[in-house]
Formats: structure tokens, C-alpha cells, sequence
């Protein structure tokens, strides 16, 4: 029987190199989302709109069939939030924020847990966050080290609730990942000071991303679930 994959954020950096990485599996099926559709099998929605993941998982669920056997939370943003904004502004930034790195992902989460739990069937959720969960992030973006941490820490209390459903959920961390033409990317980041902090000594490739997401979802042991898989070039060291 084949797989079904729900993958969001599927049209461009991590999320397309996840979607290559499974598209060419035998027995598996991705559905996937972006704010605009490339191709037949991506669904146009915008998680900005608070309605768009339940429009999204019945679209999905058609497609596929009506079985989501995967679920991939990638979709998010990433976008500067200044304190000395005006209030109405810096509340305006925190919402979209949210709303779409955080209640959109979480929102999709319970659909599939409420799906297999109907079904009476197992599942596995792999929710891309963020070394910002872990260590915070930028001055301007404090919105954004939020928005990941609660998904980490949703990621988490999904895989307890739900193990001995055979519900499974996971999380992967990315630091710094190179998305784009190389010299754009490490001159908006900041070039050699952004290396300076990473051992390693260059950014993660989106294909390193997607092979972690691709064994979460169809490979990893039952024991696994509630991991954390992080990936910056150790610039994070628990």
C-alpha cells in the first residue's frame, strides 16, 4: 500500500529538496502546499488565513484518496518585527507570525491526529522548526524564536499523547541553510561573521534538511518519536 505525505512549504529551498527527495520513492504519493500552486499537484493556500488549514486538509484528503498517512509542517516565515515598531505594528507582526509558523502547523497536526485516530491507524508527523527554538534568534525577530519553540515543544507533547496510538511526531532544527544563488544568501546573512559561528564552517545544504525529514517520515523507529534532529554544522551543542 502506498504512503500518503502532506508536505507544506513545498515549493521552494528545504521544502522543494524534501519534496525531491520523496518524490522519486516507489509506493509514495505527496501532496504538496504553497502560497501559489507550480504545479497540479500543489495546493494554493495562504496559512496568513486563519481558515486555510482546514481548507487544505479536506483538499489533501481528496486527492489522496482519503488517507494522510504523513504529515510534513515545513511552510513558514521569516520576516523582521523591530521593537521600536508602533504597537499596532509590532502586535501585527507577532500575529502573522504565529499564525502562520505556529497555529497553521498545529491546526494540520491535530487534523491528522483526529484523522488516525478515526481511522484507528497510525501516523507520523515531522515538523521542520529552527535552532531559534533552541538559542533564540535575532533582535528583530523574537516573534520567530517563539513561533518555533512552540512547535518544538507541540512536537513533543504530540509524541507523549499519542505513542501508544502509533501516532508518531518529530522535529527537525536547521540552522543557517542555504537557500538561493550562494554570494546573495551569505551577503544578506552577514558572510563571514554568520561562518564565524558555525564549526562546521559553512551553512547546511536544503538537501541535508530533507534527508533527515525523509528518514523521520518513513524510516525512523517507533522509539524514536519525540526527537529533535538538529542540523547546523554543530553551532548549537546541547
Amino acid at each position: 500500500m502506498s504512503i500518503h505525505i502532506l508536505l507544506t512549504g513545498a515549493s521552494r529551498g528545504i521544502g522543494a529538496a524534501i519534496r525531491e527527495s520523496l518524490g522519486g520513492l516507489p509506493d509514495v504519493r505527496v501532496v504538496g502546499q504553497a502560497t501559489r500552486a507550480a504545479d497540479a499537484q500543489t495546493i494554493a493556500c495562504d496559512f496568513a488565513d486563519p481558515d486555510a488549514p482546514a481548507r487544505l486538509w479536506g483538499e489533501a484528503l481528496e486527492r489522496l484518496d482519503g488517507r494522510i498517512d504523513v504529515l510534513i509542517n515545513n511552510a513558514g516565515i521569516f520576516e523582521a518585527t523591530p521593537i521600536g515598531l508602533p504597537d499596532a505594528e509590532w502586535r501585527a507582526g507577532w500575529e502573522r507570525t504565529l499564525q502562520v509558523n505556529l497555529l497553521a502547523a498545529t491546526d494540520l497536526c491535530r487534523r491528522a491526529v483526529l484523522h488516525w485516530q478515526e481511522r484507528k491507524a497510525g501516523g507520523r508527523i515531522v515538523n521542520v522548526a529552527s535552532r531559534a527554538a533552541h538559542r533564540g534568534d535575532s533582535p528583530d525577530h523574537w516573534h520567530y524564536a517563539a513561533s518555533k519553540a512552540g512547535l518544538l515543544a507541540a512536537t513533543k507533547t504530540i509524541a507523549r499523547a499519542y505513542a501508544r496510538q502509533d501516532i508518531l511526531a518529530f522535529a527537525v532544527c536547521p540552522g543557517f541553510t542555504m537557500n538561493g544563488p550562494a554570494e546573495e544568501y551569505m551577503a544578506s546573512r552577514g558572510g563571514d561573521r554568520l561562518l564565524a559561528d558555525i564549526p562546521l564552517g559553512r551553512v547546511a545544504m536544503p538537501e541535508e534538511v530533507a534527508e533527515a525529514v525523509r528518514f523521520l517520515a518513513l524510516e525512523a523507529p517507533a522509539s524514536m518519536t519525540g526527537a529533535v534532529i538538529d542540523i547546523n554544522g554543530a553551532s548549537y551543542v546541547r
